[in-house]
């Protein structure tokens, strides 16, 4: 069961993985990867918060846009048939 948190205006997707007994949280809709674990709420906001700024650091330095771009295209795959007009 996934969950969700905010952390400072960002949505993380939160799970439980049982066999480290820690949550693992990661940020949704970036560029790249920026996780965290922790044991409890309180500490997935803390090493959250910690990981996002790490992130958008490396994004400032480097010139690159943290969020996922995205085309707006939509992909439809129809039968040779349909597409041929035949």
């Amino acid at each position: 069961m996934t969950d969700l948190m905010e952390i400072d205006g960002f949505n993380a997707a939160i799970e439980y993985d049982p066999e480290i007994e820690m949550y693992r949280g990661e940020f949704i809709r970036l560029n790249g990867g920026a996780d965290f674990y922790a044991a409890d709420i309180e500490g997935l906001r803390r090493e959250g918060a910690a990981s996002l700024r790490v992130f958008l650091e490396a994004c400032q330095r480097r010139g690159i846009e943290p969020w996922k771009s995205y085309s707006g295209k939509f992909n439809v795959r129809v039968p040779t048939e349909m597409h041929t007009g035949g």
